[in-house]
């Protein structure tokens, strides 16, 4: 079998038969794109495909400068192709098998100061149904600390206004509730009152569609769509680097953390699975004990 067609078996096989994300389907497809482009240059037949060329893919990977948690992804999905294609006769020997998952560093999140998060949802003009609708996103992301992925997946139904709070389906299509603050309810309330209306008129064949943030023709908007929109007010902030939703994200969390907020509820709020996940914010926690510490103890 032609590796191209294999992929394809493959991809269907995990689409369909094993039900995967939408996100994990295109993070596989991405990474067997990359692979398939190394063995067309290579001249590698499926079967003719070697642990060294494996090494050698992957050590690509590293000097166009990719972190080191993206290689580990690209590792993962060959290791689930190959083995499909053994499964499945396609091939007799697994390249795959005996390699090695590289060493995830444990950089610290990026994340903004409180004067930047102010500079940047300052930047939509909310004057305008898309400038409206942006400043909208910006405060959902900064108050809830959602993916992006969560953000594009908001419907109207699900926000609580009078609660305060967003449902949400995270990773694994797990359900929770983060509490949304009353700055960022006032701008969605406003954008489903004078902007989200005016979009939807650019809906084709008149369909209103449910989820709450839509773009210029009133369909759902792309997580690559809301990557555009924060890497643009960014730049208009002046912001020191360049902002991401993941950002966002992670100002969330610290600014929880820095005021008090405790390691088990800003968890929750992120949706991790595992604690250890959320470790990575200690940082800031055991920073603000230096300052406790010293602002109160005798002999500091």
């Amino acid at each position: 079998m032609e590796l191209a067609s294999a992929i394809s078996s493959f991809l269907t096989h995990v689409k369909v038969e094993k039900g995967l994300a939408a996100n994990t389907y295109s993070a596989y497809k991405r990474d067997l794109a990359k692979f398939e482009d190394f063995a067309k240059k290579r001249k590698l037949a499926l079967e003719k495909v070697s642990r060294d060329d494996l090494v050698d893919f992957l050590a690509g990977l590293y000097r166009q400068k990719l972190e080191s948690k993206t290689v580990a992804r690209n590792l993962v999905s060959l290791r689930n192709f190959f083995r499909f294609a053994q499964v499945h006769d396609v091939i007799t020997d697994d390249p795959a098998a005996n390699l090695e998952s590289p060493k995830i560093r444990k950089s610290l999140p990026g994340y903004l100061r409180l004067e930047e998060v102010e500079r940047l949802l300052e930047q939509p003009d909310g004057s305008t149904p898309q400038g409206l609708r942006d400043r909208a996103m910006l405060e959902v992301l900064y108050s809830t600390g959602l993916r992006v992925s969560e953000l594009t997946g908001l419907r109207v139904s699900d926000l609580d206004a009078k609660v305060g709070c967003v449902r949400c389906i995270g990773k694994g299509d797990k359900e929770r509730v983060v509490p949304v603050g009353k700055k960022a309810l006032a701008i969605v309330e406003r954008y489903l009152r004078d902007g989200r209306p005016e979009l939807l008129r650019g809906a084709r064949n008149g369909l209103v569609s449910p989820f709450l943030f839509v773009n210029r023709r009133g369909a759902k908007i792309s997580r690559v769509g809301v990557w555009k929109i924060l890497s643009n007010y960014g730049k208009r902030a002046g912001l020191r680097v360049a902002l991401t939703p993941h950002m966002l994200r992670h100002s969330f969390a610290t600014h929880l953390l820095e005021r008090g907020a405790d390691l088990r509820s800003v968890q929750l709020m992120l949706g991790h699975a595992d604690i250890s996940t959320t470790q990575i914010y200690t940082h800031v926690v055991e920073e603000r004990l230096k300052q406790v510490y010293k602002a109160h103890h005798p002999r500091a």
